[in-house]
This record gives C-alpha cells, structure tokens and sequence, in this order.
C-alpha cells in the first residue's frame, strides 16, 4: 500500500504507535526496548518500526517538528494504517514556576496558536483534549514507575523563535505549564478519525529561567518517560 510519506504495507504497523519527534529517538527506542524489530519506514529518514515490548506489539515512529509534520504522519497513521491510538512522547518548555527542567507532563489539553483547526470549519474554537482512558492508565503507570507526572494544560505552537518577548508569560497566566510545538494536532486529528491520543512530554528546558539540558540527553535520555509510554502501550487494549 504505502503513502507519499510512509512505505509500510498494511499490516506492518501496530495498533499502538509511540511517536517521538526525532527519527533517531524512534531508532533508539526500537533498539533499547523492543525485541524482534522490523523497520517499516525510511522515506524522508522518518524511521519506524515494529517490535514488542513485553509480549505486546507496538510500533514507534518519528513525527518530526511541529503541526504540519505530525499532522501529515499521524494522519496517515490513523487513516492509512488502521491505527488505533498514537502516544506522542517529545520535549517541552516549561512556563510555570512549578514547572521544573526533567519533569515529565502527561497534556490533558493543548492550547494552539495554530490555524490548524480551520479545516474543520467550526463555527466556534475546538479544544483539543487527550483521551482519557490512555490518560488514566498513563497516570497509574507512573505511580508503579516511582514517577510522580503533571497533569494539565499544554501551549502548541507554530512559533519556536517568537518575536513578542512575553507572549509565554500571557499564557502562564492562564495555567499553562508548558511550550511544544505538535500535541493539538494529533489531537484534533485523532478525534476527527475517532481515534485516541497522549501526549507525554519530559521538560527539556525551562523558558523562563533560561536552564536546558544537553542535545544528546534530549536524544537518548529521556528514558523515564520512554519507559512509561511503553508501559501505558503495553497495558492498552
């Protein structure tokens, strides 16, 4: 079968997909955790693969930077593949004070600054939400992992380099706790396909101290989070 940006046949994928943002953390993840791994996708280097992590297969895929780019892999995804749920698992930029660098979000919603909705042609504003099932077993997979997650409100943007100054402090005020760049479209994507999807994301930075960590932990050392996702996939019905 195929598409213009995946070449797996149907079948090749599972009905549960991780996506990370970085091809490579799909990589790594497929030869860390999964056994018995098949590449079935290297267009565009947007690695995916299938395997099983105990007992229960499960694919992992990139989805690459921002709205457009998962919007178009986990469209096809949900559309294409017959995919059931998608777990977002990337980094983010906290905005909150209570927000610290290495903490681990599960996004309950995902505020937008993205037209991306439009094409739905709403007559009011769409709030993008997670599923509440993947939600609530994602929380209770933390606890079993010693992880104590935060649960709330996320900020997608189409902005990484902003140029009003204080556009985060705005949304702060609201309660937002963090900054990514992809959760609201795999969540409107996912309920206009009936579908399901999580985002879980590690705080990689936090914007308004100004503290971050290294490009390679960002890569490779994300593992809480990566084993939690895994553990929330492998539970799934």
């Amino acid at each position: 079968m195929g598409t213009p940006h995946n070449g797996a046949e149907k079948g090749d994928i599972a009905k549960t997909v991780l996506m990370p943002g970085d091809p490579l953390r799909a990589k790594f993840i497929a030869e860390t955790y999964l056994d018995d791994v098949v590449c079935f996708n290297t267009v565009r280097n947007m690695f995916g693969y299938t395997g099983t992590y105990k007992g229960k297969r499960i694919s992992v895929m990139g989805g690459g930077m921002g709205m457009p780019s998962i919007g178009i892999y986990s469209y096809e995804l949900f559309n294409h593949y017959d995919v059931d749920q998608i777990m977002r698992i990337g980094s983010a930029g906290a905005i909150s004070d209570r927000i610290k660098v290495r903490d681990i979000i599960i996004a309950m919603g995902a505020c937008t600054d993205s037209n991306y909705a439009y094409q739905y042609g709403l007559k009011g504003t769409f709030a993008p939400i997670g599923d509440y099932r993947l939600l609530e077993r994602a929380v209770k997979e933390a606890e079993c992992l010693g992880i104590t997650p935060v649960v709330g409100n996320v900020l997608s943007s189409d902005v990484f380099y902003n140029a009003d100054p204080w556009v985060n402090n705005s949304w702060a005020k609201m309660g937002v706790m963090a900054v990514e760049m992809e959760s609201a479209a795999l969540y409107m994507n996912a309920a206009r396909a009936g579908k399901k999807a999580l985002c879980i994301l590690t705080v990689s930075d936090h914007i308004l101290q100004g503290l971050s960590i290294s490009p390679e932990e960002r890569q490779t050392g994300f593992s809480r989070m990566m084993e939690l996702a895994l553990n929330t996939a492998a539970g799934v019905e």
